[in-house]
């Protein structure tokens, strides 16, 4: 599976403001909700927050990949976020986010899923990406600049 298989400029979302873990995840499930009739923003948030209560997805360098599964989500869904100023996520290092990486994955889609994270981490290892990503001004060069970088999350 490619990133552009999950991923498209209209859910690329640049310099999002936001003050709280909580507001943007809330922020991004309201966006989510809007864009797929059959995702309920209510329920996408409570599952991503659900998610969050296992354990921060707060990987460490400022990056984020909060995720879960839904049970009327049609497909896979990624957002790509950069916050225009870093919040405090419970990373793993403790150093605030301002890269997000939001993955909503079908209920049955459990292989699909882990195999997308493994992938997702990979690519937000990479210095130069997360660098190229945080200079980006606009969505749509977000967006380009995630495919370009992408070689292939699984």
């Amino acid at each position: 599976m490619q990133l552009e298989d999950i991923l498209t400029s209209e859910r690329c979302y640049c310099h999002l403001e936001g003050v709280s873990k909580k507001r943007i995840l809330m922020n991004i499930s309201e966006k989510l909700g809007q864009q797929f009739v059959t995702l309920d923003e209510s329920e996408v948030f409570n599952s991503i927050m659900a998610r969050e209560q296992l354990g921060s997805t707060g990987l460490g360098n400022g990056i984020a990949i909060p995720h879960c599964r839904v049970p009327h989500c049609q497909g896979i869904i990624g957002a790509l976020i950069t916050l225009k100023n870093p919040i405090d996520f419970d990373a793993i290092d403790g150093k605030p986010v301002d890269l997000l990486f939001v993955l909503i994955v079908p209920e049955e889609k459990t292989d699909e899923h882990v195999k997308i994270l493994a992938g997702l981490a990979g690519l937000f290892n990479n210095p130069d990406f997360c660098y190229t990503l945080r200079q980006t001004q606009n969505s749509e060069d977000l967006y380009n600049i995630a495919i370009t970088f992408e070689t292939g999350i699984d």
